[in-house]
């Protein structure tokens, strides 16, 4: 998966200049901040250095992953077209480049970003290129919600890793409050990030939520520890990102985890692919999570006719 071109062509004026050995330096303290997921009350992105080094590392990867969890989205609840998006922790305004580029007739878009330096980008990125009206407002996410409008579709993409645990419960709430339609929440794909995921999924089905995606159901996450749930993109790299990496390879993989919860029901219930296929001649084994609640795997061979066509197209984290 790539950027859109309009947001890489503004990626790419923002960093034509930066000298090289600044961004290699502002890339590597930022992934050990994320890698550490550090809470030191100071932000991962306070510097314009540390924003740039963003642009060319991470925002690929982030932007993959937003996308495939709306892609999910958007199958589960094919009618489904927000008109409104209010996105938490915006940083640059991935989530706004993602929706925008799956729903167009979006019309308009709140951003809630407390890092002054990240929003100057984050404006610079979209001017003249995103058409719904938006808006870019300065705030903390576990303190500043209050005065927010309510959207059609409400996004927290890669920050809940950066709050306390002990407030996330009051924000996700709030968070679902806001929602008229549509909750999504993503998270790294680690054991910690799915852990998150599964506290949220709860707290919102105890509100009386419908969970659209990862999972066919509301029943209790069927996977048990050292397994966890989580799904990846490849990502390609550009050559200032490979360089800024000192990687050898033009792609990476992106793991995630998300939950995607509305106040309708998902349009039908299909299996999720929770693992890579395992294929052979005449054969492909899948990870499924089921509608009823379970985890399993199904083995299908060219005997069961279409649906061994179906199950062969199918990669990890796609509905079956």
């Amino acid at each position: 998966m790539e950027l859109p071109i309009p947001l890489r062509q503004a990626v790419d004026r923002i960093l034509e200049k930066v000298p090289l050995p600044e961004l290699k330096q502002a890339a590597k303290t930022l992934s050990d901040r994320y890698r550490a997921e550090l809470r030191d009350g100071r932000f991962h992105m306070a510097q314009e250095m540390a924003v740039k080094a963003y642009l060319a590392t991470r925002l690929p990867a982030t932007y993959a992953a937003v996308r495939a969890s709306l892609d999910a989205l958007n199958e589960a609840r094919p009618e489904f077209a927000p008109k409104t998006l209010l996105d938490v922790g915006a940083g640059p305004g991935t989530v706004l480049w993602a929706t925008s580029d799956l729903w167009p007739e979006l019309e308009q878009a709140t951003l809630l970003e407390a890092s002054a330096a990240v929003r100057k980008v984050g404006e610079t990125l979209a001017a003249d290129a995103i058409a719904a009206r938006t808006v870019w407002q300065a705030g903390d996410v576990t303190i500043d919600l209050a005065d927010l409008r309510p959207a059609d579709l409400v996004t927290c993409a890669y920050v809940l890793d950066e709050i306390a645990p002990a407030s996330l419960p009051k924000m996700v709430d709030r968070l679902w409050q806001l929602t008229t339609d549509t909750l999504l929440i993503v998270e790294p794909g680690t054991p910690a990030g799915w852990q998150r995921v599964l506290a949220v999924r709860r707290q919102l089905i105890e509100a009386g939520a419908h969970v659209l995606a990862p999972c066919p159901h509301e029943a209790p996450c069927p996977l048990i520890a050292p397994d966890w749930c989580h799904f990846s993109r490849r990502v390609a790299r550009s050559r200032l990102h490979r360089l800024s990496k000192d990687a050898e390879v033009p792609w990476e993989d992106e793991k995630f985890i998300y939950v995607a919860a509305s106040r309708q029901p998902a349009a039908s219930r299909q299996a999720r692919v929770l693992a890579p296929p395992k294929s052979g001649s005449g054969k492909v084994l899948l990870k499924l999570c089921e509608p009823d609640g379970r985890a399993d795997e199904k083995l299908f061979t060219k005997r069961d006719g279409e649906l061994f066509k179906v199950a062969r197209r199918r990669d990890w984290g796609d509905s079956v």
